[in-house]
């Protein structure tokens, strides 16, 4: 056979590159050089290479393209002299500025149009604060820029053990097999389902097979796994605790469940209030409610373990349950109630959101439907970072690390709290004795027609950004704010609060804020330059 004039699958060598699908066919002749630099402008002008990227070494696009060497080399160096890339030595060449030509169409922020009738209009900037916040308000929130974010529910996020998850990531790539790149078992990799077990039962009085542990990408897909679960089961409610937290009805409400609301007090939710629900289900955060920081009494316990017993199903969201200053956390629910009990744990207030890591330890009967709901919602978590977290948890470092962030959450709780006194007296505060955050109300002290959502606002024009109260409460509520302390260094905080006390003067007395502005500016200037003379 004559192989010679065969067609495109005749045995010759493909010339091209996966990089930017090059194919040096449409360089015209001579001019292969002008033809990849302006292919590579193109790419660096509408972002397909950004600033930052790497390009291939020229020997190795050169060997991908089949052509010389030196028409590779020109290329980029036309693109160097412009100012676009640059020579980073073993880092290689680097994408460093763009032509300056006109940007990409954007995505519209959330809930924003970009044309009315014929002519194009800039998005309207969308309220951060709405008195009935939809299910982007938490999106739209963290768009908001802020000199000091005293949003709850978040850590020290700076206190990451960033050393120690390398040194750990080391390990487990040094140790792994090639097996253990392939699918993996729905529920976790056995190593982080064995350390979670360990975990339970050192920190939370949870004795528990580790084959009874599924592990999920963070209380969020524990929610939505358990409600599908449970609507199996003929349940389309869930009481949730009153004030609780706005994300977790959302969520529940996402997958079609009703949250009938259930009075919080100082000893944790009214059981008798419960049974008047008539709900077959609770959601709970016993160990540190959110947002009051009620821990869930001896006789509360007590009454929710016969109301257990006698049909009702408990979700325990074990909140914020490390991150206790002032005796031992008191023993998660599931410890007394194995069979009537689902536990939702993760490491989100530990170490970071960002990992999506957490676990379920669902009721016996329920085990094998939760992990068919995890099997089709995402075949697992990924293993790698599983693997990671768990040498942190055998080596001892998470324990390290919960030992550090106590100390760190601890001044800053305490900081919080001597700023409340000094520029916020009235203020009532709750939820000191644990977790990340404080709620602060004020009674009768807004005016008429005025809402925390208002104050929350208004802080945020002063440059600090948290949470209203009310967003958390379905029934009526005293006006507050929930500040979370975790994540914002110790020093900004009396500054922070000043300035919610200055939001706070300007609501009740009607004076306007552009003083209030300029002084937090200025304040913010001063303390730079205080900085700058150190």
């Amino acid at each position: 056979m004559d192989r010679s004039k065969g067609g495109e699958h005749d045995g010759s060598i493909t010339r091209g590159s996966d990089f930017l699908q090059l194919d040096p066919a449409d360089a015209p002749p001579g001019g292969l050089a002008d033809w990849l630099a302006g292919r590579l402008r193109d790419a660096v002008a509408d972002g397909r290479l950004p600033v930052g990227a790497r390009l291939p070494a020229t020997r190795v696009l050169a060997a991908e393209l089949r052509v010389s060497r030196g028409a590779v080399t020109e290329a980029y160096q036309r693109l160097a002299d412009e100012g676009h890339l640059a020579g980073r030595g073993r880092a290689g060449t680097i994408v460093v500025a763009a032509p300056l030509t006109p940007a990409p169409p954007t995505r519209p922020p959330h809930g924003t149009t970009r044309t009315t009738g014929e002519a194009s209009v800039p998005p309207p900037n969308p309220a951060p604060f709405p008195p009935w916040p939809g299910a982007d308000v938490f999106d739209v929130l963290r768009d908001q820029p802020a000199r000091i974010d005293l949003s709850p529910g978040l850590p020290d996020l700076a206190a990451f053990p960033r050393a120690a998850w390398q040194r750990a990531e080391r390990t487990v790539l040094r140790d792994l097999p090639a097996a253990g790149l392939g699918y993996g078992d729905p529920r976790g990799t056995p190593a982080l389902r064995l350390a979670v077990a360990a975990w339970l039962a050192r920190y939370r009085g949870i004795r528990t097979d580790p084959a009874d542990i599924v592990i999920v990408a963070g209380t969020a897909q524990a929610l939505g796994l358990i409600t599908r679960v449970l609507a199996r089961d003929g349940i389309d409610r869930i009481a949730v605790e009153d004030p609780g937290s706005l994300g977790v009805r959302q969520h529940l409400a996402h997958w079609g469940m009703g949250t009938p609301p259930v009075p919080v007090d100082t000893a944790g939710i009214r059981v008798d209030r419960l049974r008047a629900t008539g709900a077959p289900a609770v959601l709970l955060t016993p160990a540190h409610q959110f947002p009051t920081g009620a821990v869930l009494g001896g006789d509360r316990r007590r009454d929710l373990t016969r109301w257990a017993a006698e049909g009702g199903l408990v979700i325990e969201d074990d909140y914020d349950a490390e991150h206790r200053y002032d005796r031992p956390p008191v023993p998660a629910l599931r410890s007394l109630l194995t069979d009537r009990a689902y536990y939702a744990g993760s490491v989100s207030k530990l170490l970071a959101p960002a990992l999506r890591i957490g676990w379920i330890l669902p009721p016996p009967r329920h085990l094998d439907a939760l992990v068919a709901e995890k099997r089709f919602a995402d075949l697992g978590n990924a293993a790698l970072p599983q693997l990671v977290l768990a040498e942190l948890m055998n080596s001892g470092e998470m324990e390290r690390t919960l030992r550090l962030l106590r100390r760190r959450h601890r001044r800053r709780r305490d900081t919080m709290i001597e700023a409340i006194a000094a520029h916020l007296p009235a203020a009532a505060v709750h939820g000191a004795a644990a977790g990340l955050h404080l709620t602060v109300t004020f009674p009768g002290r807004l005016p008429d027609g005025l809402h925390d959502t208002d104050l929350a606002a208004a802080a945020l024009e002063l440059g600090v950004k948290t949470h209203p109260l009310s967003w958390h409460a379905q029934r009526p509520h005293p006006p507050g704010l929930v500040l979370g302390y975790a994540a914002a260094p110790t020093s900004a905080i009396p500054d922070a609060i000043a300035d919610l006390a200055r939001a706070l003067h300007h609501l009740t007395t009607g004076t306007g804020r552009r003083g209030g502005h300029q002084a937090a500016t200025a304040r913010a200037a001063n303390n730079s330059a205080s900085h700058r003379s150190r």
